[in-house]
């Protein structure tokens, strides 16, 4: 089926209380799985490219956009492409003709002035375009290697009155918000701060995105999901899932030769992990 937009699965799930999805796409099999498990479970759910996959895949967009567009394309669920985490203005650029339907732009690194003056650019941009927009305020951290702030430290938390003054400056569709969450866990142990969610989502009227979600308990998505948050962003885990099932594998067989072997466990493992997050957070399709 066609491409869905990602402005519309996110409505969906605004209106149904829950949250869409959106995971992060490496390999093709990070997308095949992706597929898979929504067919499976039923739900939408948002395919989505980082920086950091276009430029393990050599700087070029294209062809792991297009690759991921063409799994989409045969899912008999709807499933939307979206590009993630664009500092680079450039890449920003080849947003339209990499067929995704939305972009989160991260100014969240520069001071707030240059953030909200940088951000707005980038959504006047967009919205020429038709492509719906995505920034993050506050510093949830841990990407690229990045440390996480202290929990008290200026900036670790997204202010509500700075997030409402930001989303009406910028004029960006979405934020992604600094509730407790970290980039890059690998173990399920950071604490979201439910109040400060609630307090952001009655200052500002446009939907809130959890980054980091892969460090966080299913508890505490699902109540971040029920109390407000309606994009959540998966990649860690899945990364977790694929390289367990691999490294067991060539554990298992270590004279083996076929990439498909091990990958193929690998896919499988991250299918078993999107499904569960889309049963606990998604909403049905329709």
């Amino acid at each position: 089926m066609p491409l869905s937009a990602t402005a519309d699965l996110v409505a969906r799930a605004a209106r149904a209380g829950h949250a869409a999805c959106a995971f992060n796409v490496i390999t093709l099999e990070h997308a095949e799985a992706v597929v898979d498990a929504a067919e499976r479970v039923g739900a939408p759910a948002i395919l989505q490219i980082s920086e950091n996959a276009v430029k393990y895949h050599g700087g070029r967009v294209l062809p792991i956009a297009r690759a991921a567009a063409e799994v989409a394309r045969t899912a008999a669920v709807d499933v939307a492409l979206h590009l993630d985490h664009v500092r680079d203005e450039g890449l920003l650029r080849q947003a339209a003709d990499a067929g995704v339907s939305s972009v989160m732009y991260d100014a969240a690194g520069l001071p707030y002035a240059a953030n909200v003056e940088a951000t707005r650019r980038a959504a006047d941009w967009a919205h020429e375009r038709g492509l719906w927009i995505e920034a993050e305020l506050g510093w949830i951290g841990g990407k690229d290697g990045e440390a996480p702030l202290d929990a008290h430290a200026p900036g670790a938390r997204t202010d509500p009155g700075q997030a409402a003054a930001y989303v009406a400056a910028t004029r960006v569709d979405a934020l992604a918000v600094a509730v407790g969450s970290r980039h890059a866990m690998t173990t399920r142990t950071a604490t979201l701060d439910h109040a400060l969610i609630a307090k952001l989502r009655g200052a500002v009227d446009v939907p809130l995105v959890l980054h980091g979600s892969s460090g966080v308990s299913d508890a505490d998505l699902a109540q971040a999901a029920a109390g407000g948050i309606v994009k959540i962003n998966i990649g860690t885990a899945l990364n977790v899932a694929f390289t367990t099932a691999v490294r067991a594998r060539l554990a298992d067989d270590p004279r083996g030769a076929d990439p498909r072997a091990y990958l193929s466990l690998g896919r499988t493992a991250m299918a078993e992990t999107v499904e569960h997050f889309l049963r606990l957070l998604a909403a049905p399709n329709s």
